[in-house]
């Protein structure tokens, strides 16, 4: 009597398990495809994707937070077949968020966005009715059509016929939107300069202290209205609220930082930090190799890490490698040569080609900032940009 006691307690114990599972995926199912169903077809196009872009990320985080109910189960760590259940969903899902935020960074280049979300869509819908690897594979193709839309972008692009071309850069004080050839083609930069004789240079933050989730952001124009600056560039990459992986931490960025008020970030979590970083102290602009090379010292006027170092000592540093994404994009800098300070975008370029470009410019030193949807370039009015609001930006005052 006992053993046929016990054989059931295990069946409905087996029983219970494969509720949870079920429950859970069919909440998903239903909160996925009803959500994605109410918004799918909007009359106004560019209301169309804002609101499909809102709908997508919830959800997506739909789907992280049930995933992250069946991992918390006691009852599921304990079963194989559930822990092969979820581990299917967890990789279709970050799958799905990398997918996902290559459109976002489609949508920065083109309006013409409709038949990549008809794709997402679909691997939505697979993913809710638990086909795996039909997903997969769906999200494979949409990255390969979104990866062959950028290239057909970059092949298209037109530098205007009447600008200069110039391997040298604008003297100090001025901005100049001008061409320069390299090996692998001509490209268009546009760059301003400043000499640290007579300008200062500073990086002002929304916040004022560490900052991990829900951060305080602002437009390039606001941080050089509050400064009274005459340039400015958007400054360190951050996580945009917009992208599901930074879910936690949006809009926050955990490089090395000192702003205007003398007030270090992220100084706690970067004293061993191999991220490069650039400082500026009156008339003089220091450029290291890594981030730990540097104190603490708050009598300088400003200090920004990002990464990859571009030119160092004259010579190109960066030749690729590492997590960075190596796409033709716009690139933002800030560099130097001697007291004379650079900050500027080099369009439709690899990080590997912004290099080459800052290099045969003349540049000692050249730091590569966040681009893609955050370049904004400023200089009397937006020269690019306005781009998204960002968490920090590098800006000229005149002394």
């Amino acid at each position: 009597m006992k053993m046929v006691e016990l054989i059931k307690s295990k069946r409905l114990f087996k029983s219970f398990h494969q509720t949870i599972i079920a429950l859970a995926l069919l909440m998903m199912c239903f909160l996925l495809i009803y959500a994605f169903q109410k918004n799918l077809v909007l009359k106004n196009k560019t209301k169309e994707f804002n609101q499909k872009e809102g709908d997508f990320l919830r959800q997506l985080t739909v789907v992280s937070e049930e995933l992250n109910t069946l991992k918390d189960q006691d009852q599921v760590k304990i079963n194989k077949s559930l822990k092969e259940e979820i581990a299917n969903i967890q990789k279709t899902y970050l799958k799905a968020v990398n997918s996902y935020e290559n459109l976002l960074d489609l949508k920065n280049q083109t309006k013409k966005t409709e038949k990549f979300e008809e794709i997402f869509a679909e691997s939505l819908k697979l993913l809710s009715e638990r086909k795996y690897s039909s997903a997969a594979a769906t999200l494979f193709n949409l990255d390969r059509k979104i990866e062959e839309e950028k290239q057909k972008i970059a092949i298209t692009f037109k530098i205007p016929e009447n600008l200069p071309q110039s391997n040298a850069p604008p003297p100090a004080g001025g901005y100049q939107r001008q061409k320069v050839s390299i090996d692998s083609g001509i490209f268009m930069v546009d760059i301003i300069s400043a000499d640290l004789n007579s300008t200062k240079v500073i990086v002002d933050t929304a916040s004022e202290s560490d900052c991990p989730d829900n951060c305080p952001v602002l437009s390039l124009g606001e941080y050089v209205a509050r400064n009274g600056a005459y340039a400015g560039v958007n400054g360190s990459y951050f996580c945009p609220a917009t992208y599901p992986s930074c879910t936690n931490k949006k809009n926050s960025f955990d490089t090395l930082l000192m702003n205007k008020n003398k007030r270090y970030f992220n100084s706690e979590n970067n004293v061993y930090s191999t991220v490069p970083a650039v400082i500026f102290g009156g008339n003089w602009a220091r450029f290291v190799s890594q981030s730990l090379e540097w104190g603490r010292d708050t009598g300088v006027d400003a200090v920004l890490a990002n990464r990859p170092l571009l030119v160092f000592n004259s010579q190109i540093f960066y030749t690729g490698g590492g997590d960075i994404k190596e796409g033709k994009g716009s690139r933002s800098f800030v560099g130097n040569t001697g007291s004379i300070v650079y900050i500027g975008v080099v369009h439709n370029a690899t990080i590997i080609e912004s290099a080459k470009v800052l290099h045969t410019l003349g540049m000692d030193h050249a730091l590569n900032l966040d681009n893609g949807g955050s370049t904004a370039l400023w200089f009397g009015g937006y020269k690019v940009g306005p781009g998204r609001n960002i968490p920090n930006a590098v800006l000229f005052i005149k002394k």
